[in-house]
């Protein structure tokens, strides 16, 4: 019999995973052997985080992040194929969602190996929650260009699925970026329509900040710069 494929959720910071994940997912963490993570040394950290007990040197750890060729997720498969439970561990959040995994999680129903996803925080579903906005129609676009000119072309596209499919628009940037990607929504937008940002989703520094981007300064709000965060779009 083939072993299970387990998608376990992460804090999306350093907060105590028991406030933030559900009983489940510690349980699981318990009785599993086997990880397919993104960086071993904080997958460590989480794991002992997460339960004290669990003695590390006697855990597998298989890597799989962006610098993984779709030649070597395979092998990543054989503990699930010779019996053996595994768990997909994200470094932030759920797996597969702005996150590497997906092609593991398709490889692996292509196998018979049954997938198991459980229940955490998403920084993005929190994020849609929290922003006020249409949470029945919805895109997200993930990271937008890096190039100025090519991030407002992007923005002016997506903006426009705003108004014509009245369709939030959600993206996120790596928080070194966060000013820039301020700067570009209030270069780019239509003065009215309307911003969230959510910063540091489930930390004690949480902001939802809510305005337009007529309105939006770069400088504002405080605390965004080198911050997770969410950016959403509406009318």
């Amino acid at each position: 019999m083939k072993g299970k494929l387990y998608l376990l959720p992460s804090t999306l910071g350093d907060g105590s995973p028991l406030s933030m994940i559900p009983p489940v997912v510690p349980e699981t963490i318990a009785r599993l052997r086997y990880f397919i993570v993104e960086d071993i040394r904080s997958a460590r950290r989480y794991l002992k985080k997460t339960n004290p007990a669990i003695v590390i040197d006697e855990l597998t750890f298989l890597v799989l992040n962006e610098h993984t060729e779709p030649g070597e997720i395979p092998a990543l498969l054989e503990p699930m194929i010779h019996g053996n439970d595994a768990g997909l561990l994200s470094e932030a959040g759920l797996p597969c969602i702005a996150d590497p995994g997906s092609l593991l999680v398709g490889m692996a129903h292509e196998s018979g190996i049954t997938v198991v996803p459980l229940p955490g925080p998403s920084s993005i579903f929190l994020a849609l929650m929290a922003s006020g906005f249409n949470g029945q129609n919805f895109a997200f676009h993930g990271y937008l260009p890096i190039d100025k000119k090519e991030r407002i072309q992007k923005i002016r596209e997506i903006e426009s699925a705003v108004y014509t499919k009245d369709q939030t628009q959600v993206f996120i940037e790596t928080p070194y970026r966060n000013k820039q990607m301020a700067e570009a929504l209030n270069q780019a937008c239509r003065p009215d329509t309307k911003i969230c940002i959510a910063v540091d989703l489930t930390l004690p520094e949480e902001k939802i900040h809510h305005t337009t981007a007529k309105r939006l300064n770069p400088d504002h709000p405080s605390g965004l710069n080198k911050k997770p965060a969410v950016f959403l779009m509406y009318h």
